[in-house]
């Protein structure tokens, strides 16, 4: 390796329910539509492994939900909350109502 890029100029991308299927030269599949995303770049989603909702104790600074709901809007796919919150998240038992509050409100993965 060269330090050149060795990515194609151009692929397409196969989305069935929501989810990437395939990636590569489609052309010969037949799809329900297609989005022109020329001189655009697709990224991944994101996974921030820092993130501070607050909740619970200080909700009135930021809930999980939408501090979830933010982190959609800017691609983020997935979050690790940090443990500052009121309760501390430091034993089993916070653990298990912190990630309960995620079941119920957070709009995208968590951990």
């Amino acid at each position: 390796m060269t330090g050149e890029n060795h990515c194609p100029d151009q692929l397409d991308i196969g989305i069935i329910d929501n989810k990437i299927t395939s990636i590569g030269n489609l052309k010969s599949k037949k799809g329900n539509e297609i989005i022109d995303c020329k001189d655009l770049i697709i990224l991944p989603g994101i996974i921030d492994t820092q993130v501070h909702f607050r909740e619970p104790g200080y909700t009135n600074k930021e809930t999980i939900e939408a501090g979830s709901q933010s982190a959609v809007l800017g691609g983020v796919t997935g979050f690790c909350e940090m443990p500052n919150t009121n309760p501390l998240t430091t034993n089993a038992e916070e653990l298990k109502l912190k990630l309960s509050i995620a079941k119920k409100s957070s709009w995208c993965d968590y951990a």
